[in-house]
Parts: C-alpha cells; sequence; structure tokens
C-alpha cells in the first residue's frame, strides 16, 4: 500500500507541472477528488500493473478511499480520456525531445472470427472506425479487426499509439504522423520500406 501511495504522490507532482488541476468544467458540485488526481491515480494503476479496479480499490490507502467511489472514478476517468492522451503526448514529447531515432511497428487486433464477421456488430457505431478484413504478412494470416500502430524511442518511450482498421497499409499509417515526427529517423520492417517522403 505504502507503494501505491508514494506512486501515486510521484506521478501527481510530476502532472500538476504539465497540466492544470480542474481540466473539466462541472455544473453541480465540486468533486471532492480534482481531475488531476483521478489522472494520477489512473496512471498510477496502470504503471504498477493493477489492471482491475477491484484489485486497485482494494489497495487504496484510506486518505484516497474517502476521496473518490468505484463507480464515480470509472465514470470519470472515462470523461476524462482526451486529457489523459493530451498529458500522455506532452510527457512523451518531453521524454523524447531530444531523439534522433524511432521504431515503428504494427500488430494485428482480431476481434472477430473472419466466418462471421458479416454478422459481426462491434465497433459498428460510426461508420469511418468500422473494423474490416486485413492480412499481416510475419504471421501470415487473415484477421478481422483492426491494427494496432507503434512509435517509440530507442529508450522504449512510446511517441505514438494509433488504430485503424485492418486493411490499412503500413504506408498510410507514416504519412498520418510525419508531421509530428519530420527530423529523425524512422526503424522499421520491410512494411514500411515502400515510404518516400515526396515533401
Amino acid at each position: 500500500m505504502n507503494n501505491l501511495s508514494a506512486n501515486y504522490e510521484r506521478i501527481l507532482e510530476v502532472l500538476r507541472k504539465l497540466s492544470n488541476e480542474t481540466l473539466l468544467s462541472y455544473q453541480r458540485r465540486v468533486p471532492r477528488m480534482k481531475d488531476l488526481e483521478v489522472i494520477s491515480l489512473a496512471l498510477t494503476a496502470e504503471y504498477m500493473g493493477i489492471d482491475s479496479e477491484n484489485n486497485l480499490f482494494r489497495q487504496l490507502p484510506i486518505f484516497l478511499s474517502n476521496k473518490i467511489e468505484r463507480s464515480v472514478y470509472n465514470r470519470r476517468k472515462r470523461k476524462l480520456s482526451i486529457q489523459i492522451n493530451d498529458i500522455r503526448l506532452k510527457m512523451a514529447q518531453s521524454f523524447n525531445e531530444f531523439e534522433d531515432y524511432f521504431i515503428v511497428d504494427s500488430m494485428p487486433l482480431k476481434i472477430y472470427k473472419i466466418f462471421r464477421s458479416m454478422r459481426s456488430k462491434i465497433c459498428k457505431e460510426e461508420q469511418y472506425c468500422y473494423p474490416n478484413r486485413g492480412f499481416c504478412a510475419s504471421q501470415q494470416m487473415s484477421f478481422y479487426g483492426y491494427k494496432l500502430h507503434v512509435v517509440c524511442s530507442l529508450n522504449g518511450v512510446f511517441q505514438s499509439i494509433d488504430l485503424s482498421p485492418a486493411s490499412i497499409h503500413h504506408i498510410h499509417f507514416l504519412k498520418d504522423i510525419r508531421e509530428q515526427l519530420s527530423d529523425c529517423v524512422l526503424l522499421g520492417d520491410k512494411g514500411y520500406t515502400l515510404f518516400r517522403d515526396t515533401d
């Protein structure tokens, strides 16, 4: 439990240098736990490998468990997802400020069996983000779902994490992120070698 408290306080201290305490406007009452504290608790759980909210709230010290209930934490964490990503990008930029080399790769995220894909209703709320059928050359398999694209520094700090439908080629992902990574060397497998920046 002491580890959780110490990690929480240390992460909160770093976050206070990057962002304001309150990130969302509230209409009714002022919450006991500020937005940055909720984000710090979420990042602490991730850092410590606590992937179950039940387990997290069993380990919470009293001074934190009195501030927020589990259902409220879950709701607020979902509302803060955009702000969490913005903070993650700020942290990555500060860690990777002087990096010249990055590694880029992707992996398949299979969400459904191919033979059942026509009946699938998973992730089909918006047409622009429909999953579809793709091929993974390294594993020699067709799959239905998405591709996870990741760019990280040689020190292991993630600069960019993105999802695309399975049929999107690596080259199109590189075109999307070239403004973020303009003055650096990207190291990748054969799927990325066809890309040439024409600007």
